[in-house]
């Protein structure tokens, strides 16, 4: 086993690993908690590699519905989960949708995604179009921007 050090409490478990970690060591160490007695699975969340976060940017969609009302993060949650090009993608948190301008109808999407050190995950969706009704949304990277809330 790589585990040089297991450490249980209740903010949650730690595995220090002495070489990289691949995928099969992690379901070697996710069946170890599993069998564990003293450790109560429903309140551990599944292991992973340690992930980085990718940016994307959605644009082409409109900042209104049809009934008016402005555009919601679940609707566009919604809309992530439908469409191919976010297979295997795992948002690290709610869309944030703002305005393209004041004067625009349109809004502009910004996304974070868990990643791979390397943003393998994000090369996919980057600079692909998909449609929603008759407007064309367009996916482009771009990187973390601290103002935007």
């Amino acid at each position: 086993m790589i585990a040089d050090f297991i450490w249980s409490d209740s903010i949650g478990i730690i595995i220090t690993t002495n070489q990289v970690t691949s995928a099969s060591d992690i379901n070697i160490m996710e069946n170890y908690i599993e069998e564990s007695t003293n450790v109560n699975t429903n309140e551990v969340s599944v292991p992973c590699l340690p992930q980085f976060k990718s940016y994307l940017k959605i644009l082409g969609i409109p900042y209104l519905t049809n009934n008016g009302t402005s555009i919601a993060c679940n609707q566009i949650e919604e809309v992530i989960k439908r469409i191919h090009l976010f297979n295997n993608i795992t948002l690290v948190l709610s869309p944030c949708i703002i305005k393209a301008s004041s004067k625009s109808d349109m809004a502009v999407i910004w996304i974070d995604i868990w990643d791979s050190q390397n943003g393998a995950k994000a090369k996919n969706p980057i600079n692909r179009c998909f449609n929603i009704g008759k407007y064309i949304a367009t996916i482009r990277g771009t990187n973390m921007n601290p103002s935007v809330p």
